[in-house]
């Protein structure tokens, strides 16, 4: 056993750590032997071709000169299945005799495992010639294992990825690349460079997905309703990335995040007013349990009429609504007649 690492799924910046780790202590095989998983093998080739196209692990062996060999079931990777059954055994067993439950306390373990392992099942090779090579002088290991992608500035030098927009910095190397491809490259350990043959341009980041930070709530009890259904309209936003956008469970420290801009701001949802308490009961809860005036009462006289202050109030919040789109959902009152 050469290399292990634990992961909290299976995904390609984990196996771009993992590669990098194992190129740098044992040199380049001459090629990996894998399942048909999509981090090896493209599941979107032709009907003709099922094989054409490189995932973002191939591409990173292609420049590093390492082949890759997929194999057509479980059952020719015998030994590899093997060790997978006694490390889904065995090593299970004495990460609990450790106590140990956690990943990061699980990748301290694995190197003493595997040295213990291998010195109880390992076997010599009959052929004792090591076939790693070692790294050629024009071949970068952070430059390659890390996932890249072609994107087109604009004529205002800027481009998007991931639902991100990267507007460059107007110097005199970017002035020049309106309308040309750039490379963006995504590292596992969060870093992202935006290059031109060989040259990382500056730039700045305009994400559309961030939630947008408002002031403090004002307590005002005609705004409590229309501010209540704002902060459910944020926190019901569809934030999602782009669907072709990596898995991020293996990088860490990445600029792509979203934060939610309601609750980092302070708002707090809340049942009642602050002030009031338990059990005690409104104004509107007494008028609706007061006994009904004697039939031989005078008829009560009351001015319904809105003044001024109302209407500038409700003027606001209609503009809110108009300002968040919201469409109101006809009911049998307010549909219109025939």
């Amino acid at each position: 056993m050469l290399h292990l690492r634990f992961a909290g799924s299976e995904n390609t910046f984990d196996y771009f750590h993992a590669a990098k780790v194992y190129l740098q202590e044992w040199g380049k095989p001459l090629a990996f032997y894998s399942d048909k998983h999509g981090i090896f093998r493209t599941t979107h080739g032709s009907e003709l071709d099922r094989s054409s196209g490189l995932t973002q692990f191939g591409r990173a062996l292609y420049e590093l000169n390492i082949d890759i060999i997929c194999a057509n079931s479980p059952q020719a990777k015998g030994r590899v299945e093997r060790a997978n059954q006694t490390l889904q055994d065995r090593l299970v067993k004495e990460l609990r005799l450790r106590d140990i439950s956690t990943i990061e306390a699980a990748n301290a373990f694995a190197p003493d495992f595997m040295a213990d392992f291998n010195a109880r099942f390992g076997k010599e090779p009959r052929n004792p010639k090591d076939m790693h090579r070692p790294l050629a002088d024009h071949e970068n290991l952070d430059g390659a294992l890390c996932r890249k992608e072609v994107r087109t500035l604009t004529q205002a030098l800027t481009l998007r990825y991931d639902k991100v927009m990267f507007i460059l910095h107007p110097t005199d190397t970017a002035k020049k690349l309106a309308r040309k491809k750039v490379v963006v490259c995504d590292y596992p350990d969060g870093r992202l460079e935006i290059i031109h043959e060989g040259i990382a341009l500056p730039y700045k980041v305009f994400d559309e997905l961030r939630s947008v930070h408002r002031s403090a709530i004002v307590e005002n009890k005609r705004l409590d309703a229309a501010l209540e259904m704002v902060a459910q309209m944020q926190v019901g936003r569809d934030l999602k990335r782009s669907q072709r956008a990596p898995r991020r469970a293996g990088q860490t420290d990445h600029m792509f995040g979203i934060p939610d801009g309601a609750q980092s701001n302070g708002y707090v949802k809340r049942d009642r007013k602050p002030g009031r308490q338990a059990g005690s009961v409104t104004r509107r809860e007494q008028a609706s349990t007061k006994v009904a005036a004697p039939e031989d009462s005078s008829p009560v006289k009351v001015d319904l009429r809105l003044t001024e202050s109302d209407k500038l109030r409700i003027a606001d919040v209609v503009a809110m609504l108009d300002e968040y789109r919201i469409t109101p959902q006809p009911t049998p009152a307010n549909e219109a007649r025939p």
